[in-house]
């Protein structure tokens, strides 16, 4: 029943989303509702493994940026459709993840974190030296004539469809017994081990999931800018959002990344047309330091504490209005 209920909502919010994308506005908004979407997708994929598992991942650029450049590659070599080039930038980036949970196996908290880290540096140096996709220099991208509308309404439409289905995967796994998994995993992994739990399994999919959405994020990323080079793709707003975003939301449920994607993403997208871009990483920054001091568990945490202190304080009000128990006898 509550499986039915998700796959009605999730078509529900699609169909609102292409019915938006149907509107005559400004095709700014359709750019910019794309980034904000984009970093749904981004959030929420982050929060598998670093919300779910408890492995903070800073290689989020890595993964985003192979997705892009897998795109580009198919372009130059087969001129792939747009579809296409999601679905090989996820595997391909979901492969990397695999690689990845094998080869940090042992690795947890600050030494798996500088691994992903360093995984980005790797990949980044790999692509600088590939002129076969533009190398340091960039690549520019001819977009072809769009299929409906301009490219703004496209990509809109098609993020939409991207953000939704992520976030159907997310609150699944939350939901289901590799969830509960995945947080015995994040409490405590030596107990999870001695309870059954299949750790390496489970670090292992949360991974693989986790590259296979960050690299669909970055694949039709050469549509939206058209002219790619590494700076752009490994830019350190990816790691940095990644990570800020479900915490200010929260890590531990799948509406937590969607919230704070939200926010902090037209928040930028506000900051950029208004003031300049050039404080999007500012107010990342402070608002990150607010939430870790202040509500360290995000604004559903924040929320969830406050709904429990009222609930306590009315039932402390109750029970002092009660008559003690030898006036009612």
């Amino acid at each position: 029943m509550r499986t039915a209920r998700a796959l009605v909502v999730a078509a529900a919010a699609i169909g609102v989303g292409l019915l938006l994308a149907g509107l005559r506005v400004d095709p700014y908004v359709y750019f910019a509702g794309y980034v904000v979407l984009q970093y749904v997708v981004i959030a929420t994929a982050w929060n598998i493994l670093g919300g779910y598992a408890g492995y903070v991942n800073f290689g989020t650029p890595a993964f985003f940026a192979l997705g892009a450049y897998t795109s580009i590659a198919l372009i130059e070599a087969f001129q792939a459709p747009l579809p296409v080039l999601i679905l090989c930038g996820g595997l391909v980036t979901a492969l990397l993840g695999l690689g990845i949970g094998y080869l940090t196996l042992r690795l947890k908290g600050v030494f798996f974190s500088i691994a992903t880290f360093a995984l980005s540096v790797v990949v980044q140096t790999l692509i600088i030296n590939w002129d076969f996709v533009g190398g340091a220099k960039g690549y520019t991208l001819i977009r072809p004539p769009a299929p409906f509308g301009n490219w703004g309404v496209v990509l809109f439409s098609l993020m939409v469809v991207l953000a939704v289905v992520t976030v159907l995967v997310a609150r699944t796994i939350e939901r289901s017994w590799i969830g509960r998994g995945l947080a015995a995993l994040r409490d405590n992994e030596e107990a999870a081990e001695c309870m059954g739990v299949p750790t390496l399994r489970l670090k292992l999919f949360a991974t693989t999931l986790s590259g296979f959405f960050l690299g669909i994020a970055g694949a039709p990323f050469p549509y939206y800018v058209t002219y790619v080079e590494p700076a752009s793709t490994f830019d350190l707003n990816y790691a940095v959002n990644a990570l800020a975003m479900p915490m200010i939301g929260g890590t531990t449920t799948w509406l937590g990344p969607v919230i704070g994607a939200v926010l902090l993403g037209t928040a930028q997208q506000v900051a950029t047309v208004t003031i300049s871009s050039e404080l999007n990483l500012l107010i990342v920054g402070v608002v990150l330091v607010l939430f870790v001091v202040l509500a360290p568990e995000g604004l559903l945490g924040l929320a969830r504490r406050l709904r429990e202190t009222i609930a306590v304080r009315a039932a402390g009000r109750r029970g002092a209005g009660a008559p003690p128990a030898e006036a009612r006898f």
